[in-house]
């Protein structure tokens, strides 16, 4: 099982949800569990396809790419998404490319210790994913003058404020109806070597 609840399959969608599905296809051609359990409310996927390039994979953010997926994987580690870990910790670990510092990293998010192989801008990023997670609504202006004071600009505080959301709704999604990744290529990156993209 994938989900618990019912996923349509290709051979069985409709003209809608195959209009759907092929925006949610990924590189590798596949329609990951993640959109597919949208399958039965093809605007649902359609919406969370947009939110996804929008918040992690837009051509106009300027935080690094694996910055961006470690803060993803610090959210999924908190919120205890199995699904979102697996996927995104995958294309960190490929973008940082660097197996020493990676290993560190994830060892240090998983003490839910990032003090310990972080500091400056991205010491403070990880400070304000947990509390953005954890405390909603303990959140304050000083935490964003915190982001700006360590160097951050406004467009990059609020790229992160959308990864950090984007990521607690899906952790949500994927949670609440128990999918899996089973029949998935996990992670962007999956067949690639380091230097390859």
């Amino acid at each position: 099982m994938t989900a618990w609840i019912s996923m349509i399959s290709d051979e069985a969608a409709d003209e809608d949800l195959l209009d759907a599905l092929s925006l949610a296809r990924t590189p590798h051609g596949t329609v990951d569990n993640v959109m597919r359990v949208h399958s039965h409310r093809p605007n649902t996927m359609r919406g969370h396809v947009m939110l996804y390039r929008a918040a992690l994979h837009d051509d106009t953010n300027t935080l690094p790419e694996w910055l961006q997926e470690t803060i993803s994987s610090y959210v999924s580690i908190l919120n205890d998404c199995d699904y979102s870990l697996a996927n995104h910790w995958a294309n960190a670990r490929h973008l940082i490319a660097n197996n020493e510092k990676a290993d560190a990293i994830e060892a240090a998010l998983h003490k839910d210790a990032p003090e310990l192989v972080f500091d400056g801008a991205e010491l403070e990023l990880m400070k304000y994913a947990k509390k953005l997670t954890v405390t909603p609504a303990s959140m304050c202006e000083s935490d964003v003058a915190a982001l700006r004071e360590s160097g951050l600009n406004d467009g990059e505080i609020l790229e992160a404020n959308q990864i950090i959301g984007y990521f607690n709704y899906v952790n949500r999604l994927l949670n609440g109806l128990g999918v899996t990744t089973s029949g998935d290529t996990v992670g962007y990156y999956a067949g690639e070597s380091p230097d390859e993209g």
